[in-house]
């Protein structure tokens, strides 16, 4: 065993300090391509950081994270949608706001007791609320875009106090 460890180092080595006795020829490598910065974009009505997100949650209101009252908040792409289903406190009241920006509609449904509340939704940049009495542990909240429908959709959760 110790013979033959002895001679695959050998060989190995003998392999590594051989020279073939030709010149190394150099290796093509292909030239840069990059640039100092990152090719711009066009703003995408789709991406959560463009100007049709920003006037969504611009609609809402001014209940922000800070905020005593503020319970949850989301963005989400209009051909996604949003499907959530958010923790509450049984029976406080809270106030669900939800705003499209964009083009087309939406298609609002929020399970809500002792029956869900549906409404259409233009993406236009308005915000629409859902008060929310006596809520229920889990609340259910979806938004569909309609046929053709694009940009983004902002809601929030705001306890009421009442």
């Amino acid at each position: 065993m110790v013979l033959g460890v002895g001679v695959l180092c050998a060989v190995a080595l003998a392999g590594c300090s051989e020279s073939s006795g030709k010149p190394e020829s150099p290796t093509k490598q292909p030239a840069p391509t990059s640039s100092s910065k990152p090719p711009s974009e066009p703003d995408r009505p789709d991406r959560p950081d463009s100007k049709l997100g920003k006037q969504a949650e611009a609609a809402l209101d001014t209940v922000t994270v800070d905020d005593p009252e503020f319970v949850e908040s989301g963005l989400e792409k209009v051909r996604d949608g949003v499907h959530v289903e958010s923790l509450l406190t049984r029976g406080r009241s809270y106030r669900l706001g939800v705003s499209c920006a964009g083009k087309g509609r939406v298609e609002l449904t929020v399970r809500t007791e002792p029956r869900p509340v549906a409404r259409h939704l233009d993406c236009d940049g308005t915000a629409t609320y859902v008060r929310i009495t006596k809520a229920p542990a889990r609340l259910a909240i979806d938004a569909e875009g309609k046929r053709d429908a694009t940009g983004m959709v902002a809601w929030r959760i705001s306890e009421t106090g009442a």
